[in-house]
This record gives C-alpha cells, sequence and structure tokens, in this order.
C-alpha cells in the first residue's frame, strides 16, 4: 500500500496491479513501459485496443507493457466513492452548470460526496497517488527483470513520468512524455490556471480549418463568410440554448432535451482533443444551426447519459486531489469567495467553467496528503527526456512542454505543427522517427526545440465506412513509411485518451 514507509503495510495492505504485454519480434528484450492519461485511464485497455499502431510506429524490437495504476479498472481496491452501482445512480446528480446558480446546492453535495470518497476506501485512500504509483513502476520493473525504465507516458502520463523521472533519476534510461501537464501547477498549486491557455486557440483552430476546407468537406463552411463569423455565428448560437434549450423526442424510449452544456462541453471540448473528430463535429453543428437537434442529441447529450452510469471508479478525484494543494485550508472558507477566485480562472478560456465540480469538490476534499513529493528543477536522468506536443493543445498546452524543458537538464522538445492533444493526434513521420531513433539509440535532436510537420491534410477528413481499410493523406512510395502513416492515423482516430487529461 506504501511503498515509501513500510510500516504503514501492517496486516498485509497492498494494491493488486494487473500488468499486460504485448510481446515483440524474436529478438526484442526491453519492455517500453506505456500509460495513456488520466489520471485514471486503464494502461490494459489502451493497449489492447492501441498496441498494433504503437507496435508498427516503435518496430518490433521492444515488448509493449502497460498497466492499470492503483485505483483504476482491474485495479484492487478500485478508487470509487460510493459502494455499488445503485448507489452511485441515487447519490452522485447534482446541478453544477450554472456557477452563481447552482454553487448553493454543489457546495452541500460536493462536502458529503468526498467525505463518501473517503469512507468507501478507508485507510487505501490516501495512498491512490502519482508517487506511489510512479514506485509502482519499479516493482513491475524488477517483477520483470529489468532494470532501466523505457516510457511514454501521454497526457497526465507525462505528470506520472516527470514524477518517477524526478523519484528515480539513475533508472530513467529513455523517458518520453506527450501532451505535457505542468507539474508544478498539478503539485504545488490548487488551482491550474495553465490548463485552458491554448484551448480557445484550438477551437479557432477547428473553425479556420474548417473555412480553408470549404463546403465540401466541412458542412458549416457555407454558414458564413469569414472564419471569425462563423466563430461568432456558433458561439452565439449555442449560447442560446443557457436558457433556451431545445427537446429532442425520437420515440418512446429515446428523447430528452439538448442544452448548451451538452453541445459545448460533452462535444465541441472533446473534439478539440482529436481532429480526426471535426469532420462529425461540424456535420452536427451545422445540422444544429439549421434547425435539426436530433444529431447532436444522440451524439452529446444521450449517449453522455447512458455512459454516466457505467463510470466504474473515480481514480481522477483520489490522484488529482491527493496530489495536490486541496482541501479547506488551501481555498476560500466560504462559497461566495470560491465562485469570485474561480470566475478569475474560468475566464481564461469559454471552455474552463467544465471545472466547477472539480474545484467545489477539491476545496472539500477531507483525505490529508500522504507524501512529501515535490517537483524539482535541473533534475538530471540517467539519459535526457523526449518532450513531445502540439503547438496548439486544448488542455495540455506548449508552455507546460517548456516548463519540462527547463526542468530537466539536457532534455529536448519536439514540436507538432498542429492541433490536438498530444503528438498523436495528427500524423507525423518526422515525430515517429524521434520517437523510434529514441528508444532504438537513445538519439536526441541536436536542437533543444525542434519542428515537425504534419503529413498531408489531417483535417475535416471523412472517415472511412466501419471495416474500410484507412486511407493515407499523401502518396508515400516507401513501404514501411506508409504502414507508420497508417498507424498514427488509426491512433488519431481511435476513441483510448482518457477525457479531461
Amino acid at each position: 500500500m506504501d511503498q515509501f514507509n513500510a510500516s504503514n503495510n501492517s496486516g498485509n495492505k497492498t494494491f493488486s496491479v494487473p500488468l499486460i504485454r504485448m510481446r515483440g519480434g524474436k529478438n526484442a528484450t526491453t519492455n517500453i513501459l506505456l500509460n495513456p492519461g488520466g489520471p485514471g485511464g486503464s494502461g490494459s485497455e489502451f493497449l489492447y485496443r492501441r498496441g498494433a499502431q504503437l507496435n508498427t510506429i516503435l518496430g518490433d524490437g521492444f515488448h509493449l507493457l502497460s498497466f492499470d495504476p492503483r485505483g483504476v479498472n482491474q485495479s484492487r481496491p478500485l478508487a470509487d466513492c460510493y459502494p455499488d452501482p445503485e448507489t452511485r445512480r441515487n447519490l452522485s446528480p447534482v446541478r453544477a452548470k450554472r456557477p452563481r446558480e447552482d454553487s448553493g446546492e454543489l457546495w452541500a453535495w460536493s462536502a458529503n460526496h468526498v467525505q463518501a470518497c473517503a469512507d468507501n476506501l478507508k485507510e487505501y485512500g490516501p495512498y491512490i497517488n502519482t508517487p506511489q504509483t510512479a514506485a509502482d513502476m519499479n516493482s513491475i520493473l524488477d517483477a520483470i527483470g529489468q532494470q532501466d525504465m523505457y516510457y511514454w507516458g501521454f497526457s497526465y502520463g507525462t505528470l506520472l513520468g516527470q514524477t518517477y523521472a524526478t523519484l528515480f533519476p539513475n533508472r530513467s534510461t529513455r523517458v518520453i512524455i506527450d501532451g505535457v501537464v505542468n507539474q508544478f501547477d498539478w503539485y504545488d498549486s490548487p488551482l491550474d490556471r495553465e490548463a485552458y491557455i491554448d484551448t480557445d486557440r484550438v477551437f479557432s483552430g477547428f473553425v479556420s480549418e474548417c473555412v480553408k476546407a470549404g463546403p465540401e468537406k466541412c458542412a458549416l463552411a457555407s454558414m458564413a463568410s469569414s472564419a471569425e463569423a462563423l466563430s461568432n455565428k456558433l458561439i452565439t448560437t449555442l449560447k442560446k440554448l443557457r436558457d433556451d434549450p431545445v427537446p429532442v423526442y425520437i420515440n418512446s424510449t429515446v428523447y430528452g432535451v439538448l442544452d448548451y452544456w451538452a453541445v459545448w462541453h460533452d462535444g465541441v471540448f472533446p473534439a478539440l482533443y482529436r481532429p480526426p473528430a471535426w469532420f462529425e463535429l461540424a456535420q452536427n453543428l451545422a445540422s444544429l444551426l439549421a434547425g435539426n437537434a436530433t444529431d447532436a442529441f444522440l451524439a452529446y447529450k444521450f449517449d453522455s447519459l447512458v455512459s454516466e452510469w457505467n463510470t466504474t471508479h473515480d481514480a481522477l478525484e483520489f490522484v488529482m486531489f491527493n496530489d495536490g494543494l486541496s482541501g479547506p485550508s488551501h481555498f476560500p472558507h466560504d462559497r461566495t469567495s470560491l465562485l469570485a477566485e474561480l470566475r478569475d480562472l474560468f475566464s481564461q478560456s469559454m471552455f474552463s467553467g467544465y471545472e466547477l465540480d472539480i474545484y467545489f469538490k477539491k476545496r472539500a476534499w477531507p483525505i490529508p496528503r500522504a507524501h512529501d513529493y515535490f517537483p524539482r528543477h535541473r533534475t538530471e536522468t540517467a539519459h535526457p527526456l523526449l518532450i513531445l506536443s502540439t503547438t496548439y493543445d486544448p488542455i495540455c498546452p506548449l508552455v507546460s512542454a517548456k516548463s519540462a524543458l527547463a526542468a530537466f537538464e539536457k532534455s529536448r522538445l519536439v514540436e507538432v505543427e498542429g492541433f490536438g492533444h498530444c503528438s498523436v493526434a495528427v500524423p507525423s513521420l518526422c515525430v515517429a522517427r524521434h520517437v523510434r531513433n529514441f528508444f532504438v539509440n537513445g538519439t536526441l535532436p541536436e536542437e533543444q526545440h525542434v519542428m515537425c510537420k504534419v503529413d498531408g491534410e489531417p483535417y475535416f477528413v471523412k472517415p472511412e465506412a466501419e471495416g474500410a481499410e484507412v486511407v493515407p493523406l499523401k502518396v508515400f512510395h516507401d513501404d514501411e513509411e506508409r504502414k507508420i502513416h497508417v498507424a498514427q492515423l488509426e491512433l488519431a482516430r481511435g476513441h483510448w485518451l482518457p477525457f479531461f487529461g
């Protein structure tokens, strides 16, 4: 249970952490450990669904290894604030859309919710945190007989990678962090003031690339004369759904109300992570603007209602709150003052209000921080880190990658000139070469910060029919390069990155 103080493990207190491995070629001897992000992303699901594409990008020289971190998916005990699904259905609904109007109920509900989290996990609760998971990764290496850490972490997985590299620099032989979380904000600040600074720029990119693609590729392009006009039209029209949501009736078992939050936070925002989703997003928004809300309702409201009750754990809350500065001592003590502080934070982006309930729960969190880890500057690892980022990432901005670049000695940054979350959001053979050369030979870019172009035109591409072969975005004369490009497209189009980070 506690990797750093064995005296806390009396009575055989442990976490069970499942592993999954995809074997490489017959000459492969080294395992690359993978984490898809979250916090709360399942490594076993990630490797099961996307291992083939990663193998194509990395080559047959490595085994691919992943795991469900403590508290996640099939690990036990599970980070769950509710003892069973029925209790979750009965007790979890809360209004958390309008900051001022909903804050009274949210304030009261949050106090109960976080206490239930603490009571349900009991003594295990404080130990579901990133430093403990980083130490778990050493146990994984020891179990398979590997001394050196070879690691590729995405989104929150970059926070895990930075934590590991700081705690265990001598074992950090090949560490890639991709789509970077600012570790200093995560651990040392109650509020994350950096995550959303480029989100509106990605939305602007969605609109400008739509206009550039034209009506034959982007269904919204014919609805305005310029990118600025289209952006204003979308924002103004969708805001009307705050006070005047749209009823949608399909049959006696499928109907409901489409509101602003469903479209903006459950539709537009997640699509900013994945440019391959832009084609469908444009179609749904165009239909909505034309007076037909059915497609948007089915995609962003009805499906979310169904999936909401399939949630199996609350690892995001446990990890985020246990890692950082949480609890009443780090926040204003009254609701009005908290709202005033959040109002300033949320003014950074049209999308940052998504975290209203997160901060109310974080303020009320009753579990004390059980680690003494703090990130450091000028960390020197066994081999320098390779850092990857897009130019415009909606939740892990480029500036956070630059923060990691400054924190780890001799590290290198590869910037993909595109939109989306993590380098894998868009295809780039340039990035694939950097990744493979780094793992195979430890090769780093000669310059501290290098740029990579995106291959082809990855925005507003109509998806292939289900089961059809993926069509490359450009012509390749080298079969190996074509395979890597197709694998990158499949990886970008897959629903595998945990939403939120």
